[in-house]
């Protein structure tokens, strides 16, 4: 009996539901959180990772850090992964080894962005967003294609022409490019507050290759505004489970500091035993029963 690979069960989750949602992680334990609470799969966001390591999201992370992360997030949970891997690393020939070790590496999809490296991150204000030519970003995405082992494995090309302030057209113009070149799926982004631009484009993509979005900067694309348009298949929440983080440790840090102690917060965060059981403790402790002599 064949094991269906992350990447064929990622395809069939978007035919058999039409749309599949997407939860940024950046540690295994986050990824863990995404599977528990129902997601389809978990972005590998590089914005995330570099956010922990208190850096900006400038190319600063290296492919290894952030391939490390990935590999070990695959290791402790079933979900599929999405793997961000910003403008690939490099040129054409960067790309040909990212792809081959992220697949390796138990990736599902990988999302290639047609920025020059360095990169700056999309939805910083007056951020530098300059983008490669079509033909290069061409030759990034066919070297990605030829360089999959499995055919099922996702080449998701982002299109940052909405981002870079260049217009509806040149998004399209990008985007027919770039699903030439191969592409499976489009990702485009963009930093406006509504969901219009967004809406604009995906009414006026007639390619074949569904369209990815990342909502961040217009949360109110909910669902069933998504399905709507008929286009969208993958909804990527982009940064989420950093803000989140960063929410609750602020808060909880705060509130020790003004009550001189743990008393209040211990009750309003979860427990040690909580944790225990996110780390699997109960097969620690079978093990030892087991094994242990």
């Amino acid at each position: 009996m064949t094991t269906k690979s992350k990447s064929r069960i990622l395809r069939d989750a978007m035919a058999d539901k039409g749309l599949v949602h997407i939860m940024a992680s950046h540690a295994p334990l986050s990824a863990r959180l995404a599977e528990e609470a129902g997601f389809d799969g978990v972005w590998a966001s590089g914005f995330e990772l570099s956010a922990l390591y208190g850096l900006p999201d400038v190319s600063l992370v290296s492919m290894t850090q952030h391939l490390d992360m990935m590999r070990a997030m695959s290791e402790q949970m079933d979900l599929p992964i999405v793997a961000d891997i910003d403008t690939g690393f490099g040129n054409a020939v960067n790309v040909i080894y990212a792809v081959e070790q992220y697949e390796a590496a138990g990736a599902a999809a990988v999302v290639i962005e047609d920025k020059s490296f360095p990169k700056v991150t999309s939805l910083v204000a007056d951020g530098r967003q300059e983008l490669l030519r079509i033909e290069e970003f061409q030759g990034k995405i066919e070297a990605a294609c030829k360089t999959r082992k499995d055919p099922d494995f996702l080449i998701v090309a982002r299109d940052e022409a909405l981002i870079a302030g260049l217009g509806e057209p040149e998004a399209l113009k990008r985007a027919a490019a770039y699903e030439e070149a191969g592409a499976d799926m489009i990702l485009i982004h963009s930093k406006k507050k509504t969901p219009d631009e967004v809406e604009s484009f995906v009414n006026a993509w007639h390619g074949r290759a569904p369209v990815v979005i990342v909502p961040t900067a217009y949360p109110e694309m909910n669902a069933e505004r998504i399905r709507a348009l008929g286009k969208i298949r993958m909804v990527i929440y982009g940064n989420h489970a950093i803000r989140a983080s960063v929410t609750a440790m602020q808060k909880t840090f705060s509130a020790i500091i003004r009550d001189g102690g743990i008393q209040k917060v211990n009750e309003e965060i979860v427990s040690v035993e909580e944790i225990f059981r996110l780390q699997r403790m109960d097969r620690v402790k079978a093990h030892e029963r087991a094994f242990l002599r």
